[in-house]
């Protein structure tokens, strides 16, 4: 600090201006690198005093050594000067002034293109990353198009992994800026080479940029059905790979999130048909170890699903997958919210009461405030599934098909919870009963099912006094009183 503060940068500078030898350059450029490892301030000062002209003179004197060929044997100059530019650019404030000297995007992009040691081309990456990590310069980087071409060459075919994770993050910074993103998923090569890095990299942090980056650029709708579509699904897959294996939590919740954007009514349908996509999502979200990948996995599976309709071919592939999620418990019942939707259209109704397990998951969900006491999503799952099967029993068809006993047990349940937070689910599962109650060949079977006469018995009673006190009938959900001609319904049928 002390030497900065001094003029030790002044002098050095001025010294290797005057400079003509290559190990007196070395000594000199090694003598900057190490008083440039001041603290912030000074650095800053220092570079409003001799910034520029040093930074200028720095790229000059790189320029003259890998131009004239000499990069093997002015490695440790090279390396020095790098080392200067990185000091300053740890310095949010100077890296915007630090993109504009000319020569510096050159000196940049050249890391592709000399023979440089791996050091001097890890350190050169690692300069780009922190220029790119500037909102001011992201537009700038993205616009030279040669230093983008370099940078993914640098991503796919360096040797050195250091090297390809600086060159991940430089993509993950620039996808980042809004005026790039457009533009960055319609170069082919910009998606394949983060396909690469998503899925191929040993180093975790290399996948999770790439990862950002898809991303990223999945949040711009105008990229979504370019994104879905390239190369046949292979960012699909990337994605999907990503989220169910690797072994960063970081890079699944980000790889989740990406499917989450990208979801919407043009593209849901694509995604559906991805093989494997609708499993991966909902095995995700009740299997994973991380509570944020699951809440984003089930957010970008009920996104899907939101779009998805009874006549697309991908329906029964949905169902499944909804029915598998179900147990997910760190969603606040978006699940069972999902179900209670698809229930509401009538086309779907058929289909949903002869779909596999679906009625079983219904009652499961019912349930579950047997087993989870007090839990706000276990009484929002029991109140979406008990509505679920209320809008199943809507259709005549569905009557004989839903009257089974782990329905009538969900049912009893449901009709018997107390106070304020079970209203509506007492109101729809006696709603339930009573369109059940409507097929005559129901009714033995429901007056003979345990619990069922008490339940509804005391269900009479409480309209009765609700009746007696004057209070609306279901004030809460506008339902009629059912619970008394359902009860005589049934005692007629024993």
């Amino acid at each position: 600090n002390a030497e900065l503060y001094l003029g030790a940068a002044n002098v050095l500078c001025l010294v290797l201006s005057m400079s003509e030898q290559e190990e007196e350059d070395r000594r000199i450029c090694s003598a900057l690198e190490m008083v440039y490892r001041a603290e912030r301030d000074a650095v800053i000062i220092s570079y409003q005093d001799v910034g520029a002209a040093l930074v200028p003179l720095l790229l000059r004197k790189v320029a003259g050594y890998e131009k004239g060929r000499k990069v093997i044997t002015a490695e440790a100059t090279i390396a020095n000067i790098s080392r200067i530019l990185l000091h300053m650019t740890r310095i949010s404030e100077l890296r915007v002034p630090l993109v504009g000297h000319p020569g510096m995007l050159a000196a940049l992009e050249r890391v592709a293109t000399l023979p440089l040691s791996m050091e001097n081309r890890v350190l050169r990456m690692r300069l780009l990353a922190n220029l790119a990590n500037s909102e001011g310069n992201k537009v700038t980087i993205f616009n030279c198009s040669s230093l983008m071409e370099a940078t993914m060459k640098v991503a796919t075919l360096d040797k050195s992994e250091n090297a390809r994770e600086y060159a991940s993050a430089v993509l993950m910074d620039l996808s980042s800026c809004p005026p790039n993103q457009v533009a960055m998923a319609r170069m082919d090569k910009v998606l394949a080479t983060l396909v690469k890095l998503a899925v191929v990299e040993d180093k975790m942090e290399t996948r999770e940029y790439a990862v950002s980056a898809l991303q990223n650029l999945a949040f711009e709708k105008q990229n979504r059905m370019q994104l879905v579509s390239y190369g046949s699904g292979v960012v699909i897959e990337a994605l999907k790979k990503c989220t169910s294996s690797d072994s960063n939590d970081k890079t699944r919740r980000r790889s989740a999130g990406a499917l989450t954007n990208l979801a919407c009514d043009e593209t849901a349908e694509k995604m559906a048909n991805h093989s494997g996509l609708f499993q991966t999502l909902a095995e995700s979200s009740v299997a994973d170890k991380n509570k944020d990948v699951q809440q984003r996995a089930t957010l970008a599976l009920t996104k899907l699903a939101n779009s998805i309709t009874v006549k697309m071919s991908c329906w029964d592939t949905l169902l499944d997958a909804l029915i598998t999620a179900s147990p997910c418990n760190v969603a606040d019942g978006i699940v069972s919210a999902m179900f209670r939707v698809k229930t509401r259209s009538e086309e779907n109704r058929t289909s949903m009461a002869n779909h596999p397990r679906l009625l079983d998951t219904l009652a499961q969900l019912c349930l579950r405030t047997k087993d989870i006491d007090n839990e706000k999503s276990a009484y929002k799952d029991c109140e979406n599934a008990t509505k679920s099967i209320a809008h199943l029993a809507n259709d005549p068809l569905n009557h004989k098909l839903i009257c089974n006993k782990s329905i009538l047990a969900a049912l009893v349940h449901g009709a018997s919870l107390a106070g304020q937070t079970g209203v509506v689910t007492r109101d729809a599962a006696i709603l339930a009963m009573e369109r059940m109650a409507m097929e005559h060949a129901n009714r033995p079977m429901m007056a003979r099912f345990p619990g069922m006469l008490v339940t509804i018995a005391q269900a009479t009673e409480r309209e009765m006094n609700e009746e007696l006190n004057g209070i609306p009938a279901s004030s809460v959900t506008g339902q009629p009183r059912l619970a008394k001609p359902l009860l005589m319904s049934l005692l007629v049928a024993m």
